[in-house]
């Protein structure tokens, strides 16, 4: 599980010191690709799997998924951590987030997202509201 709000930074070579607490997690690899709201999301190898076992079973006959599936996929990017707890982002990712070298990495349950800080900023600002709001939709009788 993966919780809180990280400020790494990324090096000139578009690396990206992954938070400490998240390092055993990823050890054995993971997967980093597009978001939703223009951040990143990284997947543990393991739930990428899950993830792409559920996507086999969607019909490809529907437009919807072969959008989804060719977005996600494409941009994907297969990375193991080094041994400072580092990964490589690549150009296409970095570019598609509007990464430079200041980044914000947050948990969000079982995955990764990584987000420009002025753009979370402005996410987190618009979704405070809505937070409180939701908890009745997503929790019933909470």
């Amino acid at each position: 599980m993966f919780f809180g709000t990280y400020t790494p930074k990324l090096d000139d070579k578009g690396r990206l010191f992954l938070p400490a607490k998240f390092r055993d997690d990823l050890a054995e690899g993971l997967v980093v690709t597009r978001g939703q709201e223009r951040c990143l999301t990284v997947w543990s190898l393991d739930d990428f799997r899950g993830l792409t076992d559920r996507l086999r079973e969607a019909p490809v006959t529907n437009k919807g998924t072969r959008d989804y599936v060719r977005m996600l996929f494409a941009a994907a990017s297969q990375e193991v951590p080094d041994k400072q707890g580092r990964i490589t982002i690549p150009p296409v990712l970095r570019e598609y987030a509007s990464l430079s070298k200041d980044v914000m990495v947050i948990g969000a349950m079982n995955r990764i997202e990584i987000w420009d800080p002025g753009s979370w900023q402005s996410y987190s600002e618009e979704q405070e509201q809505k937070f409180s709001e939701l908890s009745d939709e997503v929790f019933p009788g909470i």
